[in-house]
């Protein structure tokens, strides 16, 4: 394994001790946990986190769209072959 040395501000340090301490982990195994869940969650959540100012905003859609996304998208004629 490598090391790594990181500034890290006071108050970001004595949270990481506390929880060393309570958890009886050494602070490099309190980091390397903080730092594994951070990019877990960072990948699964952004795609919704992305887009979540924008969900419901179009209006006149109907309400199963995504459970029938293919049968309105061929009642709409999108993917059909238009004459040039």
């Amino acid at each position: 394994m490598k090391t790594l040395t990181v500034r890290l501000p006071e108050a970001l340090v004595a949270q990481i001790e506390a929880e060393s301490r309570r958890r009886k982990l050494s602070k490099s195994d309190v980091v390397r946990e903080r730092l594994t869940q951070a990019g877990r969650s960072h990948h699964e959540s952004q795609p919704v986190d992305a887009i979540a100012d924008i969900i419901g905003s179009v209006e006149g859609l109907p309400a199963d769209l995504s459970a029938r996304t293919k049968d309105y998208l061929k009642s709409s004629g999108y993917g059909r072959k238009r004459s040039r």
